[in-house]
C-alpha cells in the first residue's frame, strides 16, 4: 500500500481543511490533556484518504516521530489541538519510529497498528490458504489476531482509519444562488456592396454651321455709262469663300458622386430573469435542553 505526503499528493490541501493547516498542531492525550508532540506531516493513500498523522515527539523525546492513525485522532481547530483516542504517552513512546528514509511497508504498518488495536476490532476472516502474519501486541495479555498480507485493507481496521467525528461534528447548510452571466451570439450579418447600373444621359451642345448667301441687287446707278478703263472684263475670275461648321464632341469622365460609411453601434439594455432558489435552514430539536446558538 503506497502512502504519500499530503502536500505532495495535493498542494492545495488547505482548502479541504477550511483554510486551516493541520501541520504544527499540538497533539494531546484525551482526558489527561497531556501533550505528546506536534503534527509534523500527514500521510494519505492513493485515493487521497488520510491514513496517518506523523507526530513529532520532540517535545519530550528528541527527534522521534511516530504514526497516529486518523481514526485515533480528533482534530479541534477551536483550540488548535489534536487529541489522541486510546493512546497514552507511554504507548506513544513504544511506537516504532517513523523514518522517511525507511520503507513504509506492510510489516512496518503492522507494528504500528498492533499498538492501537483492541480485541474484537478486526472482523474480516482470514483464509487458511493465504500466508498470515501476526504483529506483536503492546499489551502481553492481548493476543493480536492474524492478518492476511495480500487481502488486507484499511477498512479492516475501521476504528483506526475511519475519520472520528463522534465528538466533533460539522453540519453545513447550503443555499442556491443565481449567477448572472452573458454570452455573445451572432444574430445576423449585413452585407454592403455595390453594383453598376446603366442609364441614358442626354446633353445639349449648341453648334455653328456656316453657309453662303448670294444676293443679287440692282445698284442705284444702274444704267450709268462707264469708261473702258473702269469696265474690266476678265474671264474666269472666281471668288472663293470657306465654309465651316461645328460638330458636337461627346466624352465621358468619372466623378465621385457620394460616400457610404458603414459602422456599428451598440444598444444597451438590461434583461431581468428570475428563478427559484433553495436554501437550507437549521432545525433544532432539543426540548427543555440548554442550547446556545452562536
Amino acid at each position: 500500500m503506497v502512502l504519500y505526503k499530503l502536500e505532495d499528493f495535493e498542494p492545495n490541501y488547505r482548502d479541504s481543511f477550511d483554510g486551516h493547516d493541520i501541520k504544527g498542531l499540538g497533539v494531546y492525550t484525551q482526558g489527561t490533556d497531556e501533550k505528546i508532540g506536534t503534527i509534523n506531516d500527514v500521510l494519505v493513500d492513493e485515493d487521497g484518504h488520510i491514513r496517518y498523522l506523523v507526530v513529532d515527539l520532540g517535545f519530550w523525546i528528541f527527534g522521534k516521530k511516530v504514526l497516529l492513525p486518523i481514526g485515533r485522532a480528533r482534530i479541534d481547530y477551536n483550540s488548535d489541538r489534536v487529541y489522541t483516542i486510546g493512546l497514552t504517552r507511554e504507548q506513544a513512546e513504544d511506537l516504532p519510529e517513523f523514518n522517511e528514509r525507511l520503507a513504509l511497508d506492510y510489516d512496518y504498518e503492522e507494528r504500528v497498528r498492533g499498538v492501537y488495536r483492541r480485541p474484537g476490532e478486526y472482523t474480516t476472516p482470514v483464509q487458511a490458504s493465504a500466508p498470515v502474519e501476526a504483529s506483536a501486541p503492546l499489551d502481553s495479555t492481548y493476543s493480536t489476531p492474524s492478518y492476511n498480507r495480500d487481502s488486507y485493507k484499511y477498512e479492516n481496521d475501521s476504528s483506526l482509519f475511519n475519520l472520528n467525528e463522534q465528538d466533533h461534528q460539522t453540519l453545513r447548510l447550503y443555499e442556491e444562488r443565481l449567477i448572472a452571466g452573458k454570452q455573445r451570439r451572432k444574430t445576423g450579418e449585413v452585407a454592403i456592396g455595390k453594383h453598376v447600373e446603366t442609364d441614358t444621359a442626354r446633353v445639349a451642345v449648341p453648334v455653328e454651321k456656316e453657309r453662303v448667301v448670294i444676293e443679287r441687287v440692282t445698284p442705284a446707278d444702274a444704267g450709268r455709262p462707264v469708261s473702258a478703263r473702269e469696265a474690266d472684263f476678265r474671264e474666269g475670275e472666281v471668288a472663293r469663300v470657306e465654309l465651316h461648321e461645328e460638330t458636337p464632341e461627346i466624352r465621358k469622365e468619372t466623378v465621385v458622386r457620394e460616400e457610404v460609411r458603414v459602422k456599428k453601434v451598440v444598444d444597451r439594455d438590461t434583461v431581468e430573469a428570475q428563478e427559484t432558489v433553495r436554501r437550507e435552514e437549521l432545525d433544532i430539536n432539543a426540548p427543555n435542553l440548554p442550547i446556545e446558538e452562536r
